[in-house]
């Protein structure tokens, strides 16, 4: 990371990460229906200023093809950079789909009586300000605000380089429309500008409530490492596809397809296809052949190789198991079993989403039970594992750890609980000496 912290100092960050906490204070006591009419109308506002976001994202687009050109840029990560006026349609809906989903604040999640008179409730409530970090794609920016509101909690955001153009115009378009929503601050939401911004933002606990990477393995790691702000990673995505022995074919081509082809550079798509011995001279044959179609690269284990001695095949090396392509790429390996198919998962998986293709349901059940990994399919393309797929209306980003939230993190990941006691001048030392007694009885 380069340090431009000359051009902006700490103290710009910490008074943003300041004005983002006292924001978010008066978030959390809006009422719902509040913060879904404002959402509304962002959606709205996106839309009526399409022709204003796609001149902003042209300016990117035209700046990245040059560093694509040049090499300092991946295909991968240029394809997610550009917009459509489909996407913005979509961009609208997206933050349509997270208004109307049910308020997830001041929810009730348990009750307890500790004594007469003595009632103890568990709430869900904000975190508070969440920074999130990503890269390229725009369209991530609305969806993250829009679940930030939602759920009461101010937004910092940082996007790539790349797109700055495109995501200036989308925080001024969400910026301008709260001038309409005189309870909402506008200081809910605010965009980063520089890697020493991020780098700043690492020492701001007590105003950051929770840091979400969204980026590689190495920059999740350098986040965790170097900052006290819990810090939620977006997983990298080491997906597999299990053929095994007793999958339906037309299935089995159909799902690796999709998982591989249908947006290859998504953290979702699938990076090894894993195929069990007793089917591969079957499958592999017509499997290939449709992603030659697709001008997908098809990395093979030796076994694979050996049975495509005209095709020239490129030899998988150790390497390419663990490797997250995001592009056109799929590596291919033949597996004795099932439990081999398992065991390479345990060791090359990056728990984030796993597929078996199977009518063996016993097989299906096992790798169900079996696979560590937030999202675990059977018979489903692994590009269902996505917030607005789930139903969520949307995802912060997609979590591979087991704590706090795992999987596509949605409105519920950016919610945490309190409890609230109410009594009527209760003591503990009447308890502790016998006076009185605790009933810990729940309630409806």
């Amino acid at each position: 990371m380069s340090d431009n912290s000359s051009t902006k100092p700490l103290p710009d960050v910490a008074s943003i990460a300041h004005s983002a906490q006292k924001a978010s204070r008066k978030l959390a006591v809006l009422s719902g229906e509040t913060r879904k009419a404002t959402l509304l109308a962002i959606a709205d506002a996106l839309e009526g200023n399409g022709d204003r976001i796609l001149a902003a994202n042209a300016k990117d687009c035209v700046a990245a093809a040059k560093l694509l050109s040049s090499g300092e840029m991946t295909q991968a990560l240029f394809s997610r950079l550009g917009i459509k006026a489909s996407g913005i349609r979509e961009m609208a809906a997206r933050v349509r789909e997270v208004a109307n989903l049910p308020d997830p604040l001041g929810k009730r999640l348990a009750a307890t009586e500790l004594d007469h008179g003595l009632i103890l409730h568990k709430e869900s409530c904000p975190l508070g300000v969440i920074a999130v970090v990503f890269e390229s794609r725009p369209d991530v920016l609305p969806q993250v605000a829009s679940l930030a509101l939602k759920s009461g909690n101010a937004v910092l955001l940082k996007g790539g380089a790349e797109a700055a153009n495109s995501n200036e115009t989308l925080v001024d378009i969400w910026r301008e429309t709260l001038r309409n929503s005189p309870d909402i601050p506008r200081e809910s939401i605010h965009l980063l500008q520089s890697r020493s911004d991020v780098l700043e933002l690492l020492h701001l606990q007590g105003d950051v409530d929770l840091l979400i990477p969204r980026g590689s393995k190495e920059f999740v790691a350098f986040m965790e490492q170097n900052s006290r702000i819990p810090v939620l990673g977006h997983g990298e995505g080491i997906c597999h596809v299990f053929v095994d022995r007793a999958a339906d074919l037309n299935k089995a081509v159909s799902v690796t397809l999709d998982s591989k082809v249908q947006y290859p550079a998504a953290c979702n798509s699938v990076e090894t296809l894993l195929v069990h011995q007793d089917i591969a001279l079957t499958f592999l044959p017509i499997v290939v052949a449709e992603l030659k179609k697709a001008n997908v690269e098809v990395r093979g284990c030796p076994r694979v190789l050996a049975l495509f001695p005209e095709e020239k095949l490129v030899p998988a090396i150790e390497l390419d198991w663990s490797t997250e392509y995001s592009d056109t790429i799929l590596s291919v390996k033949i597996v004795d079993s099932l439990e081999q198919g398992l065991e390479h998962i345990r060791k090359y998986g990056s728990k984030h989403t796993e597929c078996i293709v199977t009518e063996d349901q016993g097989a299906a059940e096992r790798f169900l039970q079996e696979v560590d990994a937030a999202s675990v399919f059977h018979n489903a393309s692994t590009r269902f594992a996505d917030g607005y797929r789930y139903g969520l209306g949307a995802e912060v980003g997609i979590s591979n750890g087991k704590l706090h939230a795992r999987g596509p993190m949605g409105i519920e990941g950016l919610t945490t609980y309190k409890y609230k006691l109410r009594g009527n001048g209760h003591i503990v030392s009447e308890y502790s000496s016998g006076v009185r007694h605790f009933k810990h009885k729940t309630l409806g």
